[in-house]
């Protein structure tokens, strides 16, 4: 079996000498640290030659010395928030003379065999996982235990190699900004349920909410314009009595302020809307959009300065950077209708 370039991959050597990809890259590069069967290594070095696999150039340039390179894994390119962990990532790696490989994790990609081949491969001293795809392949490949590696914006329980930001801490600003213009019925545009980010998202949406007294109710959509607008649709035709609706990503904000401006009601006279992240086109939108900004730049330069820890040697840790949400506070947020019509919803009034 070979790829559709006709080229025979380290996966195919694997699979028809019956072994890992690690094992075939270290067998194929003489590794003296490698104990195995003479059997076994005649048996790679037979499937290679079989297939007629030639190692890559750069690997072999690279086989015993540093790559200088890091490859970071994130689930979508057009996502902007990833966009900015990514440009973080890459202004710290490049002041320590790094470079950063970067590939998407989207359905049908096959994403996690490409990393693991580079890492087979040593073309990379180290990995950032940013995928939220939870039970990710990527997991469970045995070559990735010899590289250093850690996990940003999304945390896998007992790996202690976790980047992190608070982002319930974000919801909550939103619910107190939309509190402080007098609404009590708010709403939530989540994310998909097995996104760990979205979670945090929607766990202080409703933290905040309870505090209150009240109770949001919520819809989901995928971190997508259309996403956004489908899940409003549904949030405003469910519950046409909400005056102020908090979106859990930029990109689904849009989508969302469509839904509202085609239900026939006004941003902000009818429904107030505000958004985690803060992008500057922001400002060009109409109306301009509040948003939260959070610092998420630095969660790409924290993984990689934790990163450049474990190759000095130090051991994993667990890193949670501190974020101070920061409203911006443009024109899609206003003050909610009188106490009296609220009471009418069914919402408490304002204290």
């Amino acid at each position: 079996m070979t790829n559709r370039q006709g080229r025979a991959r380290l996966v195919d050597v694997a699979e028809r000498a019956g072994v890992t990809k690690s094992v075939v890259s270290r067998v194929l590069n003489d590794d003296p640290t490698l104990s195995t069967r003479p059997e076994t290594r005649r048996r790679v070095l037979a499937a290679a030659a079989e297939l007629g696999y030639r190692a890559h150039a750069g690997a072999r340039a690279l086989a015993g010395s540093s790559a200088r390179a890091i490859a970071m894994l994130i689930p979508d390119l057009t996502n902007p928030v990833y966009a900015r962990i990514l440009r973080g990532a890459y202004q710290c790696a490049r002041q320590a003379g790094y470079v950063v490989l970067v590939t998407e994790d989207a359905a049908g990609t096959e994403a996690d065999e490409s990393i693991a081949d580079l890492v087979a491969a040593g073309r990379v001293d180290g990995l950032l996982i940013a995928s939220a795809r939870a039970g990710h392949p990527l997991l469970v490949e045995p070559a990735l235990a010899d590289v250093p590696h850690l996990f940003v914006n999304r945390g896998v329980p007992g790996s202690g190699r976790n980047v992190l930001m608070d982002g319930a801490q974000a919801s909550a600003a939103a619910v107190r900004h939309l509190a402080a213009h007098g609404h009590r019925a708010i709403g939530h545009v989540a994310g998909p349920a097995e996104i760990e980010p979205s979670q945090g998202r929607e766990r202080g949406f409703h933290q905040e909410m309870r505090v209150r007294g009240l109770v949001g109710p919520m819809s989901r959509g995928e971190f997508t314009g259309a996403g956004g607008a489908a899940a409003a649709e549904r949030l405003l035709a469910e519950h046409p009595e909400l005056t102020a609706i908090y979106v859990s990503m930029f990109s689904q904000a849009v989508g969302v302020a469509h839904a509202i401006r085609e239900s026939g009601r006004r941003i902000p006279e009818d429904v107030s809307l505000i958004s985690y992240d803060d992008l500057p086109f922001a400002d060009y939108l109409e109306p301009p959009l509040t948003t939260v900004a959070m610092p998420v730049q630095d969660l790409g330069r924290a993984a990689v300065e934790a990163l450049l820890g474990q190759l000095r040697g130090e051991a994993p840790h667990d890193v949670l950077v501190p974020a101070t949400p920061e409203v911006v506070d443009r024109r899609s947020v206003c003050f909610a209708p009188r106490p009296s019509d609220q009471v009418k919803s069914g919402y408490p009034p304002l204290p």
